[in-house]
């Protein structure tokens, strides 16, 4: 009987009440994934110019020869790419991703503009810089974004190719790491790997964790 009361109560709960609060927690979710990206950029990565990704190699690269902020410097090396994107992955992916960027941009030069903090010992600083921004792009694709950068055009470098998308990535941004090493230091292509390491095991944590014991109405949203 308490079977048929619970069932009875289940079927009262309205579907669009059940669709706004997915939709609430994947957008909370967008948006805590983009700040936590932006912020380990700013206050961990950026100042040790280690870059967390392809995008944030050129990022540091633009503002090391031009002086630009590193959240405008972000944003332009992004946008660059989003027409491609609009074109092969479409509007809604495309869109969450644009959010995510313009928001992590922001947060960077918020933070890069308006605190002066003391630099960390680097160890400290990549170790931490790694975990936040690891958690901050796994809860994007949880949220059916994207960190934006150099994904987009790996995906379509792989998918013309028929080659490893994670390989093609990789050779990308280990170009950039290169490239950023040889103008800046040399031991920055070895942090950047470090970093990379370690940000891709959060984000694989973070995505394949079972979220639905903690958040019942957060689901892996998948195109």
């Amino acid at each position: 009987m308490g079977k048929g009361k619970r069932n009875d109560r289940e079927k009262n709960v309205p579907e669009g009440s059940s669709g706004l609060i997915k939709a609430s927690v994947s957008f909370f979710c967008l948006l805590l994934g983009a700040v936590l990206q932006g912020a380990a950029m700013a206050l961990f990565l950026f100042p040790h110019s280690v870059p967390s990704g392809g995008a944030a190699g050129l990022a540091i690269l633009i503002h090391h020869w031009f002086r630009l902020n590193h959240g405008i410097s972000l944003w332009l090396v992004n946008a660059f790419f989003f027409l491609f994107a609009l074109r092969h992955f479409g509007y809604m992916w495309t869109f969450r991703t644009i959010f995510s960027v313009a928001l992590a941009s922001f947060t960077i030069s918020t933070l890069s503009g308006q605190m002066r903090l003391p630099h960390g010992p680097l160890p400290f600083d990549l170790f931490a810089g790694s975990v936040i921004f690891g958690a901050g792009v796994g809860l994007l694709i949880r949220a059916g974004a994207s960190s934006g950068g150099m994904v987009i055009p790996a995906l379509l470098i792989a998918e013309r190719k028929n080659w490893s998308p994670g390989k093609v990535l990789f050779g990308i941004n280990l170009f950039i790491y290169l490239l950023t090493s040889f103008v800046i230091d040399y031991k920055i292509v070895l942090y950047a790997i470090l970093c990379q390491f370690l940000s891709s095991r959060i984000i694989d944590f973070v995505f394949r964790w079972d979220w639905a014991g903690l958040l019942p109405a957060f689901r892996r949203r998948r195109r």
